[in-house]
């Protein structure tokens, strides 16, 4: 599988707004981590970045979108995709991507 296949399988796995959202705050929240610990390298910051992302992430698949998430096959290209995810939602250049592949 390509990354390009793979955007399209990780975007269809996201098909509800509210799972989107929810990876939004996870990530968003997870790069806040990782930015404080790199200003206090302070390692109980470095510990939460994970937890907080992967909470919210893995809690949207099971309680919304019913389905497993896409990190357990692909963890590289799943991580890079939930940044990529959020990068195109904050510039407004997200729903082309989700239109292409099939998603509402």
């Amino acid at each position: 599988m390509t990354y390009a296949q793979f955007w399209h399988r990780y975007l269809c796995a996201h098909s509800r707004p509210l799972t989107r959202r929810l990876h939004y705050l996870g990530t968003a929240l997870a790069l806040l981590c990782l930015l404080a610990f790199a200003a206090t390298l302070d390692w109980p910051w470095l510990v939460a970045a994970p937890l907080i992302g992967y909470g919210f992430a893995w809690s949207s698949h099971a309680l919304v979108e019913g389905n497993r998430p896409e990190t357990f096959g692909h963890p590289v290209w799943s991580l890079a995709s939930d940044v990529r995810m959020l990068a195109l939602a904050l510039g407004g250049r997200l729903r082309p991507h989700l239109d292409a592949a099939g998603v509402e």
